[in-house]
């Protein structure tokens, strides 16, 4: 059974509770055989309302990119290569990125030269699994947040003005609360006029815990004594919000480093996470972001926002291929529940559900 009908039977149980699951992919070295392998199991609830969200908030990707390939696929008899023109330009328009498309196009002609394909129907579920395989890319997936067991876990948030930073704060924040943890917003982005201001009502809204100090003063010195409180009032969990003026990537870097030195001396094994929020309407501006702090900071995942207000959801591939970071939390509408941990199959469901 391939991919697609692994994808479509998951999606099409009747079963309204089953047992969520952290999958790991591996792809071997031919890259036609997808292995999945349970690797935790979580609480139960139930699926299809995950499922829903993802439906959803992938509305706008789906009608602009499905509906284009379904057409393509009616008009043509025959696998050409004038097919594969127009397949190629869909799927940039998708934003997957050209080089992404060049490679991914190589390799559907080199897989319908191999298996003697012709019908563009049965090309359908080539396309997702090659898809997936782009994601999925030779490396074991996880979009789980890496917790510190000697103290509290310190997360950082990086990503430029105006892309949802600090709102991704506050549904994050939520959904830790949610899970039985104690968590503690932090305010280190002391430029941006409001920002302080903005992440103590969400705390206020969500009802955690809040440290932060006049606009103006060091963002590293915030760090620390919010720290400091975390330890005192046994945190579990800080998130800190930064600065993003990408404009001055000196300063910017320098600023980091010195937050990620007061984290490192604070507690054992320094930020756990430094997750870089990219807002999805951009597009390929959202992909230079990652290039450029890629460069200055170790990222070590991807949050995704407003995923739901855009045609593009090919976004999401692009931005692993091109920078190789997980993708680890996707917005996908406006609510805290709208946040959702990223899952590859949910993105491929939601995305080709009408495929399927």
């Amino acid at each position: 059974m391939g991919l697609f009908d692994k994808i479509k039977n998951m999606f099409h149980k009747k079963d309204d509770v089953v047992e969520e699951q952290i999958i790991e992919t591996e792809v071997k070295e031919d890259i036609s055989e997808v292995k999945e392998k349970k690797v935790e199991k979580k609480t139960q609830e139930p699926k299809n309302n995950n499922v829903k969200v993802y439906e959803k908030g992938l509305t706008k990707s789906r009608q602009g990119f499905v509906s284009k390939l379904a057409d393509l696929t009616n008009r043509y008899k025959k696998v050409t290569d004038e097919y594969f023109d127009e397949l190629e330009e869909i799927l940039i328009m998708a934003d997957i990125g050209v080089n992404t498309v060049m490679e991914f196009i190589d390799r559907l002609r080199d897989r319908v030269r191999t298996e003697k394909l012709d019908d563009p129907e049965m090309l359908k579920e080539i396309i997702v699994d090659e898809l997936f395989i782009i994601y999925v890319n030779d490396s074991v997936l996880t979009s789980k947040l890496t917790f510190n067991d000697n103290g509290p876990t310190a997360i950082l948030f990086v990503g430029v003005n105006g892309v949802g930073k600090t709102t991704t704060i506050g549904k994050i924040g939520y959904q830790l609360k949610n899970d039985g943890k104690k968590v503690l917003l932090v305010a280190a982005d002391t430029f941006r006029a409001g920002a302080t201001a903005q992440l103590k009502e969400w705390s206020e809204k969500i009802d955690v815990g809040f440290y932060g100090k006049e606009e103006g003063a060091d963002p590293a010195s915030v760090v620390f004594d919010g720290l400091v409180k975390a330890k005192e009032e046994d945190y579990d969990v800080v998130l800190i919000d930064t600065a993003g003026r990408l404009q001055n990537k000196v300063n910017l870097m320098k600023e980091l480093e010195k937050m990620n030195k007061v984290i490192d001396a604070q507690i054992d094994g320094g930020a756990t996470e430094t997750l870089l929020v990219i807002d999805a309407t951009t597009g390929q501006n959202g992909i230079s972001q990652a290039k450029a702090f890629k460069e200055i900071t170790n990222i070590t995942g991807i949050v995704l926002t407003k995923l739901d207000g855009t045609a593009k959801g090919g976004i999401v591939l692009a931005i692993k291929e091109t920078v190789g970071i997980p993708v680890k939390y996707i917005g996908l509408g406006e609510a805290k529940e709208d946040l959702q941990v990223f899952d590859i199959e949910k993105y491929i469901y939601g995305l080709f559900k009408d495929l399927m």
